[in-house]
């Protein structure tokens, strides 16, 4: 099978779906800016194009369209099987174009990130009519929530795939020694739409609480100066710390350590760094749009807070109490439906079978599993019996001390 992957050459997420497909077809890629090095190992230079532009991902990209004809005859010359466009208002609109007005060779599928389909088509008429037309010229469309495609398949798309922007390796389980109770994390960009003042907020009210909890926030974003003048303004400089922009490992060190993970989106779909932390049996405190709700189960194994609500103390504690049940069920949800490798094994099948019968009946995909469920009050309970079992034993082991203590011998009678 030979692919195109079209998309932005300079974003990890499109690189990370690159080495995904290297393996399994015949890969080439078409970017509208550059390429990340990453890109040398994987894709061939001869396979690749760069069209050297900056385009504009919430759509209106009209400058773009002067590019069209050079990508149509890249495509044409590439004669590829598959195109498969990410990010439906940019990418997707010039593969539609190039294809379905142009006579580009190939069948369209595509990938939507998020806003192109929660936001941008609820701009203007015009944008959502485009946003239609790419959705129905895909002979395969993918989400990674269920949410999202909900949206999909109202704007004109037939067949959805639904599975998560998964890891493409699952941690191993930090021993639960190794991770800090008191320790919060949060990874997401310093950006408006990432909602890091409500991050600082939220564990504000959780400080003033919980003495030596720590807050550590993690990547970059235009935001920090002001984040770091709410810290000090609470009096909380000495227990957030900014560590900036972290590689793998770092990153994986600070969930590692963590037992509580911070990621309060004003929109967002499922989002990697959350499944990152909950396979490293983080405690996920997320906020409440449809997709979260798609990864935990309020008072279970995390917690979805409301727009505006601060959790107290109170809310933390049962979850604290079955940390080790959370963390089990959090890491083991992941490995069973949020490994990035399956799903695009299943991926490639679909696009297969519909080489083999367009039009044709379609299998059917496994959905991803309802979120993890965890018993805290039968949890509650057996710490209860187990407290009371230590404690008899406890009691039981000092009346047999005292016995055979010699004070506790009783001597008989002189002679």
């Amino acid at each position: 099978m030979r692919l195109v992957l079209f998309g932005d050459g300079e974003s990890p997420h499109l690189l990370k779906w690159a080495r995904a497909l290297a393996p399994r077809v015949e890969l080439w890629a078409a970017s509208s800016r550059g390429f990340l090095p990453g890109f040398d190992g994987v894709v061939p230079e001869a396979r690749r194009l760069s069209l050297g532009t900056t385009p504009q991902f919430e759509g209106g990209n009209f400058g773009l369209l002067k590019l069209l004809p050079r990508l149509t005859e890249w495509l044409e010359r590439v004669k590829a099987d598959w195109i498969h466009a990410h990010y439906l208002t940019s990418h997707g609109t010039l593969a539609w174009l190039a294809t379905r007005w142009l006579g580009a060779p190939g069948k369209l599928v595509g990938s939507a990130w998020g806003s192109d389909i929660l936001v941008t088509p609820a701009r203007g008429g015009l944008l959502r009519w485009v946003t239609s037309q790419v959705l129905k010229a895909c002979e395969l469309t993918t989400s990674d929530s269920e949410h999202m495609a909900w949206h999909m398949r109202a704007l004109g798309a037939t067949d959805v795939m639904t599975f998560p922007f998964g890891l493409e390796a699952l941690p191993e389980l930090p021993p639960s020694d190794r991770k800090l109770g008191h320790v919060f994390f949060a990874n997401r960009g310093l950006e408006a739409v990432y909602a890091p003042q409500r991050v600082l907020q939220v564990f504000a009210a959780i400080a003033v609480e919980w003495p030596g909890s720590e807050l550590v926030v993690a990547n970059t974003g235009s935001l920090r100066p002001e984040l770091e003048r709410l810290a000090d303004k609470a009096k909380l400089r000495e227990r957030i710390k900014f560590v900036g922009r972290l590689d793998a490992a770092q990153q994986a060190a600070q969930y590692a350590r963590a037992r509580w993970y911070l990621s309060l989106p004003t929109s967002d779909s499922v989002a990697v760094s959350v499944l990152e932390a909950m396979a490293h049996g983080c405690i996920p405190i997320l906020s409440d749009l449809p997709a979260n709700h798609e990864l935990v189960r309020h008072g279970e194994n995390g917690l979805i807070l409301p727009r505006g609500a601060l959790p107290k103390l109170e809310d933390l504690q049962p979850l604290l109490k079955a940390k080790d049940a959370i963390a089990q069920a959090n890491h083991d949800w992941v490995a069973q439906n949020a490994m990035f490798g399956p799903w695009v094994d299943r991926f490639l099948g679909r696009l297969q079978e519909i080489e083999a019968s367009p039009g044709g009946r379609r299998s059917v995909v496994p959905a991803m599993a309802d979120p993890p469920s965890v018993d805290l009050a039968a949890i509650a309970e057996a710490q209860r019996l187990d407290a009371e079992a230590k404690a008899m034993e406890a009691a039981a082991a000092a009346l047999a001390a005292d016995q055979a203590s010699p004070a506790a011998i009783k001597l008989g009678p002189r002679k």
